[in-house]
């Protein structure tokens, strides 16, 4: 067992208190002492939103508890040349999220862009990302032949341009006559070529019909509406009737247009047409209609038999010209 005597217990307590003493101020400075201020961090968001002529810029800030001012820097190069109003981000400890929108972008144009913040202890600047402007989608739509005889092939055909337009997905929509039942697919899709053209082959057109190309996708977008017109169907012949000056001209019309007016012209270069006679449409059958009527030929010439109708279905046909002597 160890022995103290009264002075080395007087030494060991002072020896114990001196030690208390120095630690005492080494614990009240760590305790009491401020963190260093810091810069803010920050980052810039990788994927704006972009339209047409603008784009909403996206980033990230965390002001360490200092009040932060944050503004987006962008241009056509890392140079950048433009920046938004600095806007506050606050005084915050975590992270928020901030964004403003830029304007007056030009489509098909790379630009670049970075999220810059600020506060008393410093400036940081995010990364740089680059976006590219896209060009809208447009159409050029037209349709031949037009106007189409009934039952012929009809054609539909453009160019899709814009950004993305080659090798896309389009469909043709049509709607008939009355055009009240809306567009609808009109057969299988097709994919643009490298220049963005396409073309529908329609193979029987029986009616007037309302036609636009749509892309395919959830951002569907459509051509402007062609109307693909058919014109009546008219075949003529000539028949001799023993009588001189006088010839038969008959000939039908599909589909039957019974009650419509026929009109015999002389076609002439340069001029307009000259009707010398005139008849109406008679039924032959369920689909088909006929005309027959002697006229008096007071010149030779290019005859033809024009087919008039008003029922909206079709537009006015004629037929093909003959020569009369």
């Amino acid at each position: 067992m160890t022995t103290f005597t009264t002075s080395r217990r007087v030494a060991l307590v002072g020896a114990l208190l001196m030690s208390a003493a120095l630690a005492w101020p080494f614990v009240s400075r760590a305790a009491t002492t401020a963190p260093a201020p810091k810069a803010p961090s920050v980052y810039t968001g990788a994927s704006p939103q972009v339209s047409a002529t603008s784009a909403t810029l996206r980033g990230g800030v965390i002001s360490h508890g200092i009040e932060t001012r944050y503004a987006f820097q962008y241009g056509t190069t890392t140079g950048y040349g433009a920046q938004t109003s600095p806007a506050s981000a606050g005084n915050g400890t975590t992270e928020i999220k901030v964004s403003q929108t830029i304007t007056g972008l030009q489509p098909g144009t790379t630009y670049h862009y970075r999220l810059v913040a600020a506060n008393a202890a410093g400036t940081t600047n995010g990364q740089d990302v680059a976006f590219t402007i896209k060009i809208p989608l447009t159409f050029k739509l037209a349709g031949a032949p037009n106007p189409d005889v009934f039952g012929s092939p009809f054609t539909v055909s453009g160019v899709l341009s814009g950004t993305g337009a080659p090798n896309a997905q389009v469909v043709l929509q049509s709607n008939p006559f009355p055009y009240l039942g809306g567009f609808k697919n009109t057969g299988n899709p097709e994919v643009t070529d490298a220049g963005g053209a396409f073309s529908f082959s329609v193979a029987n057109l029986p009616e007037n019909t309302q036609f636009r190309v749509a892309t395919v996708g959830t951002s569907s977008i459509n051509s402007r509406v062609v109307v693909g017109r058919v014109a009546v169907r008219v075949s003529m012949n000539l028949r001799s009737t023993g009588r001189h000056g006088f010839v038969r001209m008959y000939g039908t019309v599909t589909p039957a247009e019974v009650g419509a007016r026929v009109r015999f012209q002389l076609t002439r270069p340069g001029l307009r047409p000259l009707t010398v006679a005139g008849t109406v449409v008679n039924l032959a059958n369920a689909g088909t209609s006929r005309f027959s009527r002697v006229v008096r030929i007071r010149r030779g010439g290019l005859y033809r038999a024009v087919v008039q109708v008003t029922n909206g279905k079709q537009v006015p046909g004629h037929s093909r010209s003959l020569l009369i002597r």
